[in-house]
């Protein structure tokens, strides 16, 4: 009889199938995530595109610029108080009520600065309001 020892073999872990099967996994869970944008707000702005009316009613046109400047109808405002801005659309209304407004903000401009239009409207007296969007299709 002969007795020979084995030498016992050291099990091994073979690590190829277990990488394959984790890329695959990876590979299925970048396919099916969705990635929400929760930084990020978009907006379609809404684009005019009406026929210009023949008949137009008197209108004032107070543009804002992106550093909170007024002009209305084209002309600077000193100041940017909401009582300045009163005066001026005062002096450009003539004592009409019926005058339209029409708003034309710069897209960096602060909402505050808008309000302070519709208030100083409101305190002219002026009720009929409009903002002016920019022509084209795309609606960018």
């Amino acid at each position: 009889m002969k007795f020979s020892r084995h030498h016992r073999e050291e099990p091994e872990i073979n690590l190829i199938p277990f990488i394959d099967v984790l890329l695959v996994i990876l590979i299925f869970l970048m396919l099916s995530t969705t990635y929400s944008r929760f930084t990020e707000l978009q907006v379609n702005l809404p684009s005019a595109d009406a026929e210009k009316l023949k008949d137009r009613p008197a209108e004032i046109v107070v543009a804002v610029s992106g550093d909170g400047r007024y002009a209305v109808n084209k002309t600077a405002v000193e100041g940017r108080s909401v009582e300045i801005l009163t005066a001026a659309l005062s002096s450009a209304a003539a004592g009409r009520n019926d005058t339209m407004i029409i708003i034309s903000a710069d897209a960096t401009a602060s909402h505050q600065s808008v309000i302070n239009v519709l208030d100083a409207a409101r305190r002219a007296g002026l009720s009929r309001l409009t903002f002016a969007a920019q022509g084209g299709g795309n609606g960018r």
